[in-house]
């Protein structure tokens, strides 16, 4: 409890809502910062219509971040080449995606939807199965993944990260 006047830290959390984006929930809770749709295009028939709603939820100056799985992923690029483009229940290939995403494709996406890319990033993805590279320690391995996935993101990436403002 804090006294009349007193610096309360719970005044810089913020809000956070969970749920389906729908002209209704923009009208409860009024615009907003940021939309964040981590790992959620990917499983959206109209990914392009999500985006143009998400504008409609942003104040002037707002942003978006998007994460989508990178299906140029080293690993998958491995299993085309053997012919293999096998749904998995989790990770880039899982089942439930409807939409993958390059670099590119993701750029354009939110390009088209009337949002300029002011950051974009990746993940290592230190998760995923690591067959080529079992032989070594444990600790090299995340390194050397971690270091990959930054000098070449979209051959090592998981996921590319993305934040859009407004134009």
């Amino acid at each position: 409890m804090t006294q009349a006047g007193a610096y309360n830290p719970v005044d810089l959390l913020f809000k956070v809502h969970v749920g389906f984006l729908t002209s209704e929930l923009i009208e409860e809770v009024g615009r907003v910062d940021v939309v964040l749709l981590a790992d959620v295009l990917e499983h959206v028939a109209a990914p392009h219509g999500l985006l143009v709603k998400s504008r409609e939820a942003l104040r002037p100056g707002g942003s978006v971040i998007v994460s989508v799985p990178n299906i140029a992923h080293w690993s998958i690029r491995a299993n085309l080449l053997r012919g293999h483009f096998d749904y998995q229940e989790s990770g880039i290939m899982d089942a439930t995606h409807l939409r993958w995403f390059t670099r590119e494709t993701l750029f354009s996406l939110v390009r088209c939807a009337g949002f300029e890319v002011t950051y974009y990033g990746g993940t290592a993805g230190l998760w995923l199965p690591d067959k080529p590279f079992r032989w070594m320690p444990v600790g090299l391995r995340s390194r050397f993944l971690r270091s990959a996935s930054v000098r070449w993101l979209t051959l090592f990436g998981c996921q590319h990260v993305v934040k859009a403002e407004m134009r």
